[in-house]
């Protein structure tokens, strides 16, 4: 029996990708277009790995440049002034927030993100979400870390979670957990993911009838 569900944020719940494809861009459009091409490209095939992550890979593999630990600290900073406002503000996924408010007595809902955790605690409560979610789990942990964490603070089996999702990064952590996953694909335009062929919604208004035949 499925007892909780678990969401990703980003793309899941809220239609934010864009503003932080955007805000990657604008960060590194000073060292010319064909870096902020490879900064896009890199941030679109890695959606779900915190921006830390992501800040040290620029680094250390596209700008071949040390990151200085003052300068990681101005680029999260930056980065976060360019985006919350902007998330806070951004439209839900189609039919999240009615099966968050309908499904509310079935099932126990929590957020597993690779946004920092002290960001996406702010964001959830300046939406007036933080009432949906009996918890909520961001960066810098790994998803697949939060994910175990949470299955030993509640006491949940791996096979009583469900974890939507909208990135290999998110398969990764629910494959490594055990826990099943579902895939939320933005666009019909969006590669398919590879080795996965389980159920997927191109947005929430069907996760209802999806949860119904993936526990059936």
């Amino acid at each position: 029996m499925i007892r909780a569900v678990i969401f990703d944020f980003d793309g899941v719940l809220v239609e934010s990708v864009d503003t932080k494809t955007k805000a990657y861009a604008s960060l590194f459009a000073g060292e010319g277009e064909e870096v902020v091409s490879k900064v896009v490209a890199y941030h679109l095939e890695h959606g779900g790995v915190s921006r830390f992550e992501k800040f040290k890979f620029i680094y250390h593999e596209i700008l071949q440049r040390p990151l200085s630990e003052e300068k990681f600290v101005a680029l999260c900073e930056d980065f976060s002034r360019r985006v919350v406002d902007e998330v806070v503000n951004a439209r839900w996924v189609d039919g999240a927030r009615e099966f968050l408010e309908n499904k509310k007595n079935t099932y126990q809902f929590f957020v597993v993100s690779g946004t920092p955790d002290e960001e996406l605690r702010a964001i959830i409560e300046r939406r007036g979400m933080e009432s949906s979610f009996v918890a909520v789990f961001g960066s810098p942990k790994t998803k697949d870390v939060l994910l175990n964490e949470l299955m030993a603070l509640y006491g949940f089996k791996c096979n009583e979670l469900i974890f939507v999702g909208d990135a290999t990064t998110d398969l990764q952590a629910a494959k490594s957990t055990g826990i099943r996953f579902i895939w939320r694909r933005i666009s019909p335009e969006t590669p398919p993911m590879i080795n996965f062929e389980g159920p997927t919604v191109s947005n929430l208004t069907q996760l209802e009838d999806c949860l119904e035949k993936v526990v059936s």
